[in-house]
């Protein structure tokens, strides 16, 4: 096994946590309506879990609404409970197989909401991060103890693991920084 290969392994897999993080950040909206705005929602359909994106149309007709253009109108309740139960604050409203959402101003209280929605969200790429590094330093630990590599290599691969984790934390962490300003921002 290549320790090299192994670090840009770890590399890609931490990058995955960020890139992850920041698609849940896309859902995350300052009171204008976005499409995205509805990724994290998950609905119950025909017996699993599937995004919403592939159970509706999801469109922004005006800056304030967003239009969610259900295919099988067995799948309306669903996916409206859905979307209220998805700790978004947005209560659809149904009209035969639409649901329409209206984007409600944020006041104070739904901003702090929102910023410890980004900071659970970031506390799991952070998980997931150390998960990966915990991954590469077991990856080590079990190469010493084979004897495929030194006591000394080992030391080298462990501090280059944490250096590119704590690498990655401080990138997770002024994403979360950016995002929260940008929801306080009135």
């Amino acid at each position: 096994m290549s320790a090299e290969i192994n670090l840009n392994d770890l590399r890609r897999r931490m990058n995955g946590a960020i890139e992850n993080l920041k698609n849940e950040f896309a859902g995350l909206r300052t009171g204008r309506a976005s499409v995205h705005l509805l990724d994290p929602v998950v609905v119950d359909a025909y017996g699993s879990k599937m995004p919403l994106n592939q159970v509706a149309t999801v469109s922004t007709p005006e800056s304030r609404l967003i239009s969610v253009q259900i295919w099988d109108k067995t799948m309306v309740a669903a996916t409206e409970k859905a979307i209220r139960n998805a700790g978004l604050g947005l209560n659809p409203v149904t009209d035969g197989q639409t649901l329409r959402i209206p984007i409600p101003e944020l006041n104070e209280e739904r901003r702090a909401e929102l910023t410890k929605v980004a900071g659970k969200y970031a506390e799991q790429a952070r998980i997931a991060i150390r998960n990966v590094r915990r991954d590469g330093m077991d990856t080590i630990k079990r190469l010493e103890k084979d004897s495929e590599i030194s006591q000394d290599e080992q030391k080298n691969y462990s501090d280059q693991i944490q250096k590119l984790t704590d690498e990655m934390i401080k990138d997770v962490d002024a994403t979360t920084e950016i995002k929260e300003k940008e929801i306080m921002q009135v």
